[in-house]
Order: C-alpha cells, then sequence, then structure tokens
C-alpha cells in the first residue's frame, strides 16, 4: 500500500510538563486531516504514551497492598523497584506498536506518535533509544521539546489536578520526585545541535529540537502551529536524506 507523504513513526520526547501532550492535542483536534497531512506531514494519530503503563502499575501496587500483598513494581515512595522496569516501558511501547499494525488504516494513512519522558537517573534516552525495536527505529524520527529545567518544574505544578492524577494532561510529580527523576537529562549529549541524525543500534534517526522556553504550547494558538510546520518540515526533509 502506498503511503502518503507523512511520517510513519514519530518520538515526541521532553522533560515531564514542557508540552508534548499540548502538542498532540493540538495537532490532533484543531488541525484538520487535509492540513494535517500537507502542513505536518502528519496523518491520523496512532498514539503511544507509556504513561498509562506507568500509572497501571501504580494502581496495581496500590490495590495488591490493600490485599496484603507485596508490591510488584513499586516501593511505599513511589520508586521503581527496579531500574529494568523504565526498559520493560520501552518495550511495551514496542509491542502495542507491533498490535496496532494489525489495522490496516495504522500503515496506510495514520503516524504513530511514541510518547515518553527519560532522566539521566534512570539511563536517559541514550538507554530508552536502545530499547526500541528495529522495526519502530529505521522508521523513526524524533521531535524534541526543549524547555529548562526551571520550566518543567513550574508546569509540572501548574498543571496538576488532585481530582485526575491518571490524566495524560494533567498528571503531576511531587518537587522532590521530579528533580530527582528528570533534573539532570542526556539529549544534548547524544544530539548535537537543533537537528541532525542520532546513531542508534545501527540506525541514523533524524531529530528537530522544538524550543518552547516561551511555552507557546499551553495557549495551543496559531503560534504553536507555525512553529510546529517549520520544525516538522525540516524534520520531514531529514528524514528523506538517510536513504
Amino acid at each position: 500500500m502506498d503511503r502518503p507523504d507523512i511520517f510513519s513513526v514519530i518520538l515526541l520526547i521532553a522533560r515531564p510538563a514542557a508540552g508534548k501532550s499540548e502538542i498532540i492535542e493540538y495537532l490532533s483536534n484543531q488541525v484538520d486531516d487535509r492540513a494535517r497531512q500537507q502542513d505536518y506531514h502528519l496523518g491520523m494519530f496512532n498514539v503511544i504514551d507509556d504513561f498509562p503503563f506507568l500509572w497501571r502499575w501504580f494502581e496495581e501496587d496500590e490495590l495488591l497492598e490493600r490485599m496484603g500483598k507485596a508490591r510488584l513494581f513499586t516501593d511505599q515512595d513511589g520508586y521503581f523497584k527496579e531500574p529494568y522496569y523504565w526498559d520493560l516501558l520501552i518495550h511495551l511501547i514496542n509491542l502495542e506498536y507491533e498490535k496496532s499494525l494489525r489495522d490496516a488504516e495504522i500503515e496506510g494513512n495514520c503516524t504513530t506518535v511514541l510518547e515518553f519522558s527519560r532522566g539521566k537517573q534512570h539511563g536517559g534516552y541514550r538507554q530508552a533509544l536502545a530499547q526500541l525495536s528495529d522495526n519502530i527505529l529505521q522508521q523513526l524520527a524524533i521531535l524534541y521539546v526543549d524547555v529548562p529545567w526551571e520550566e518543567s518544574l513550574r508546569k509540572n505544578r501548574l498543571r496538576f489536578n488532585p481530582d485526575r492524577p491518571d490524566s495524560i494532561l494533567e498528571h503531576s510529580l511531587p518537587d522532590d520526585k521530579l528533580e530527582r527523576l528528570y533534573r539532570d537529562c542526556d539529549f544534548c549529549e547524544i544530539a548535537h545541535g537543533n537537528q541532525g541524525f542520532i546513531p542508534v543500534n545501527g540506525h541514523e534517526i533524524p531529530f528537530v529540537v522544538f524550543y518552547n522556553f516561551d511555552d507557546v504550547t499551553t495557549k495551543m494558538g496559531p503560534e504553536l502551529g507555525k512553529r510546529l510546520k517549520i520544525s516538522l518540515g525540516s524534520l520531514w526533509q531529514l528524514s528523506h536524506q538517510k536513504g
């Protein structure tokens, strides 16, 4: 099946609360199908975010504790018992992607958007990218949303809704946990400059940095659309240099 001129797989990564979910929300609901394809090289979205997997583990551990059983994934403070659970989250993304390909529309007319955050404390993006399957890596392009640590902290506090802690757009972390897990980021160590290629397991992965220091994502207005068009246009050009 011939695909239109759209990305097959986009990886959207950043510090927590940097604007990833707002970008997905904007492109999904405020851009029509034709403009999404022509201006952004994106099809209908098939979003795979590791947060629902992570949150389910928290819920399962709480239920097990109420039953008088041992927690499986996390300790009492909500930290993983084993560091390899961070890798397991990526393998769950791989699995969900392969399952999604059973739908012919996913292969033909959709862009799969993968979303997660990683800090150096638990292996960083170097470790996480290495866990992605070859099937993903050979099609992958990365949009990194860059914000300083202080902006991640500010927006993490701002978006917290205690009534919806499981919400993609309204979940949050305590300040101390956010700092421990995500303050130190290794993206600039594996990707040099604001665009180029990152070597991962024998693949050259194109990337573009989307600067969000002024928080253009919160309003989800025309300026966000303008900047995304430029960034994704550059990423599209890079993705066609690989061959």
